[in-house]
């Protein structure tokens, strides 16, 4: 990430809708799990002495308890600094009981909520 605070304030909105919660911060990274338990997700502060771009292959996908959870993600996502790259919706080319959410963080990572 190339601004932790605006990484933060991106990540704890969307993902608390998933059940994430920010379980613990350092200087220069961030860790998502359920409450009280370890992290399952780590942001971590670019050096800023290379470029960095979003591999564009780069995908990552987050179950969701229910379909709420997925429109809870994506309208938070948004809410907070990310961009639409796919609504909430069914998307039956991946199979008859996915449901799925597609946005980009501040950084253009592509981040995916899930529920089948």
């Amino acid at each position: 990430m190339r601004d932790l605070d605006r990484a933060g304030t991106f990540y704890d909105a969307a993902l608390k809708p998933l059940g994430y919660v920010r379980v613990w911060t350092s200087d220069g990274a961030l860790g998502y799990g359920v409450a009280g338990g370890n992290d399952r997700l780590a942001i971590k502060l670019h050096d800023g002495k290379t470029v960095v771009t979003s591999d564009p292959r780069f995908h990552l996908a987050l179950q969701a308890p229910d379909r709420a959870a997925v429109d809870g993600f994506y309208t938070r996502a948004l809410e907070s600094g990310g961009r639409s790259a796919g609504a909430p919706g069914p998307r039956p080319q991946y199979s008859p009981t996915y449901y799925a959410a597609f946005v980009l963080d501040p950084d253009g990572h592509r981040i995916e909520a899930v529920h089948q």
